[in-house]
């Protein structure tokens, strides 16, 4: 059987830059030298030469966190060059990205979502509205940023002004939220139109870390992550079920993983990745290898996946 010739994209001009190159390393050395011809593009400095050769592109597996890796602009990219890639479409990738129409689309199916509020740039010096509007204390997050980047707790109103212009250092929007105390648990999903819900996961950072932070998330050893997540089987499936809701009503294809806190008994949806991290040892190949799918076969199916014909998501 031919090889397929895979463009592995990664880079890119994000905040997450880094990130993606690191995890590049990883799924290059994993693929199978037999299975795939592997050539580097980077999109900082690459898109002519992707153009230029994508009709000698099998298949693209993207590497890519952040704005324009995550956010839709790559996929419609590949989309008019007729190449195939893993993962969300230019639909999917825009609406997980930003975490205002994600959490919207999140209540409009009936899951549940801490309340929040959207700020942008004029709004600063209006704190009272936001505090009264989620409380104390609250979260502060750009709408459209990867890895905790530019997000706080805030629990004393004298601290919001300051982490509001943090945020807006990242972009123009900012979401403001309750902050719920609980469990950090994700739970990834892997398929088309047949969805395999992946065993859960609970992070649980270093306490030196007040969140799942970039450093607690990329630091070797500052967060504790443990799967599957010891939970009871009511919670289990009650988080299975929400991720496969979450991947649907986003219009997600391929994989994704979705964020969520359990208080008490009570689930809350946070966000959904729709190219989670993908070393081996990220959250998402560590639960499709605690469901009995090694990291290189993971990354067989995920190409699979994305050769697929496409089809109407959510049926």
């Amino acid at each position: 059987m031919a090889k397929k010739r895979l463009a592995l994209i990664a880079g890119g001009t994000s905040d997450e830059r880094e990130v993606s190159l690191r995890g590049a390393v990883g799924v290059e050395k994993a693929l199978n030298p037999e299975k795939y011809e592997v050539v580097r593009y980077d999109p900082a400095t690459d898109l002519g030469r992707i153009a230029a050769e994508a009709d000698r592109i099998d298949v693209a597996f993207l590497l890519l966190h952040g704005v324009h890796g995550e956010d839709g602009t790559i996929q419609g990219f590949l989309d008019l060059l007729g190449v195939p890639y893993q993962g969300a479409g230019v639909l999917g990738s825009a609406l997980a990205m930003d975490k205002n129409l994600a959490k919207t689309m999140y209540k409009l199916h009936g899951l549940p979502v801490a309340p929040w509020v959207m700020v942008e740039p004029g709004d600063v010096s209006d704190t009272g509205r936001i505090i009264r509007e989620v409380g104390l204390p609250c979260v502060v997050k750009p709408v459209r940023q990867g890895s905790s980047i530019g997000m706080s707790i805030v629990r004393a109103a004298e601290q919001l002004p300051a982490a509001l212009q943090l945020a807006l250092c990242h972009d123009n929007e900012v979401m403001v939220e309750a902050y719920i105390k609980g469990r950090e648990l994700t739970v990834g999903v892997i398929g088309n139109l047949d969805l395999m819900p992946l065993p859960l996961i609970e992070i649980i950072p270093n306490p030196q870390y007040e969140f799942f932070d970039y450093e607690a998330k990329y630091q070797p050893g500052a967060s504790k992550e443990i799967c599957p997540a010891p939970v009871d089987e009511q919670v289990r499936e009650k988080a299975q079920r929400y991720a496969l809701i979450a991947h649907r009503c986003l219009q997600l294809r391929g994989y994704s993983r979705t964020d969520m806190i359990l208080s008490g008994e009570e689930l809350f949806l946070l966000e959904t990745n729709t190219i989670p991290g993908m070393t081996p040892t990220s959250l998402l190949p560590q639960a499709a290898a605690a469901a009995g799918l090694p990291f290189a076969e993971l990354l067989d199916r995920l190409i699979e996946l994305a050769l697929e014909q496409p089809a109407k998501i959510g049926e």
